[in-house]
């Protein structure tokens, strides 16, 4: 029998929607897959080399990760952050999704989720039988959490909870200003409030000025972070998860989990993760390339969908923006298309441009909400090509032409159909 809180259960939408994607290309569709939000960028070689130096490592390491990963990871943290943290405080996992997972199952709280959110976070807690409360958004404050509207929550259930804020968002490619942070750590601060941040795209904030809300709550605060998005390792399985010193009851709880579930993650990647962390030009280099093709990219969409009358915040992080068609309403209910679903759906068929609809980041099937992602490129060659030809100049339309023609295409696709 299966459990029964199981059975509404489905495949994460971005794997349902990328399969479905390479479904159709195998059948001779061209596919614009503006769905699938992974990295298109290769891994770093000095990654690379460091992994195949390590190849031959075969020993179990510790549960909560090799202790000189965890060093350079806490080390990371005091650089960037300037947070006062050790190699205590860092755990290691195959992914940033399962200490998620694992943080909501140590915990008796109830989980508050921004909507939108990501797809898998509601799913997680439903697995574990936790209560998910959903908080409102607006596309006015650009779909970002208002300290206020928390406060109103928190004010009418006071029960233990813990709040997931993922910035840069997915999927909406907007981020908090130090300013908004500061304020939802006092909220936070105020009502014990444990939060989970999810800062796995910070690194890829467009200007390189990510903040954590850890600086201004460090005794409540969780940071999920890992290699998936800025350094291509999605494959990988590298995941790090900084919980302070004032919750080391959860964390020690959270490693207990662990030995009985994930045990620990592959000895070789973690050598070859370590070089990842390092202060060096060559990744600096490469961090700084990658943001300035996403940000050239970013603003063409943006710019393009303002075009066609689709409103949408302008991408400040990350590699997506969430897109409204809603004054497009009229002409496509004449088309028999009244929800997300159907408009999904008819856009794939119609032009083989792949979108997510908002139904699946938790919004209401009804709005004409979508999450597009702007990674269908070569993300080697558009790299080479910043790091060499335009390292020293703007990017222009002749780069976008060249190294991301599907997302012009695409583009140009999406406004003849509307039209």
């Amino acid at each position: 029998m299966i459990n029964t809180r199981l059975k509404s259960l489905i495949p994460s939408a971005t794997l349902r929607i990328n399969e479905y994607s390479n479904h159709l290309e195998e059948q001779g569709k061209t596919i614009y897959k503006l769905g699938f939000g992974q990295s298109p960028f290769p891994v770093p070689q000095s990654m690379v080399n460091a992994l195949k130096e390590r190849a031959h490592e075969k020993a179990y390491l510790p549960v909560r990760g090799l202790y000189q990963l965890r060093e350079i990871v806490a080390k990371y943290y005091q650089r960037t952050q300037r947070l006062s943290v050790k190699a205590e405080n860092i755990l290691i996992s195959p992914g940033s999704k399962m200490y998620l997972f694992i943080a909501q199952l140590a915990h008796e709280g109830d989980l508050l989720l921004p909507a939108p959110s990501w797809v898998s976070y509601a799913p997680q807690a439903k697995i574990i039988g936790k209560k998910c409360h959903w908080l409102n958004t607006t596309e006015a404050n650009s779909w970002q959490l208002m300290p206020d509207d928390l406060e109103d929550f928190c004010k009418k259930n006071p029960q233990p909870k813990m709040l997931l804020l993922n910035y840069p968002n997915n999927p909406t490619g907007v981020t908090y200003t130090a300013a908004q942070l500061k304020v939802l750590a006092q909220v936070a601060r105020k009502y014990q409030i444990i939060i989970l941040s999810d800062e796995i795209y910070g690194e890829l904030h467009h200007d390189n000025q990510h903040v954590s809300i850890a600086q201004y709550y460090p005794e409540g605060t969780i940071i999920y972070s890992g290699l998936s998005k800025w350094a291509g390792a999605g494959g990988w399985r590298v995941g790090t998860t900084l919980v302070p010193h004032e919750l080391k009851d959860l964390r020690n709880t959270m490693a207990t989990i662990a030995s009985e579930t994930f045990t620990t993650v592959s000895s070789p990647i973690q050598y070859g993760s370590i070089a990842a962390f390092e202060d060096t030009t060559d990744l600096d280099n490469y961090r700084h390339a990658a943001r300035k093709i996403l940000k050239h990219v970013g603003n063409f969409t943006y710019q393009s969908l303002q075009n066609m009358n689709i409103t949408t915040p302008r991408p400040e992080g990350g590699f997506y923006s969430f897109i409204n068609f809603e004054a497009h309403r009229k002409n496509l209910a004449q088309k028999n298309i009244v929800d997300s679903v159907s408009l999904s759906n008819q856009l794939l068929e119609e032009t083989g441009i792949a979108l997510l609809p908002s139904i699946d980041f938790g919004r209401q099937a009804e709005e004409l909400l979508f999450r597009m992602a702007f990674v269908d490129f070569d993300g080697e060659k558009a790299l080479n090509a910043v790091l060499n030809t335009y390292s020293a100049k703007p990017l222009d339309d002749n780069f976008l032409k060249n190294y991301t023609p599907k997302i012009v295409i695409a583009m140009e696709k999406l406004a003849e159909w509307l039209n």
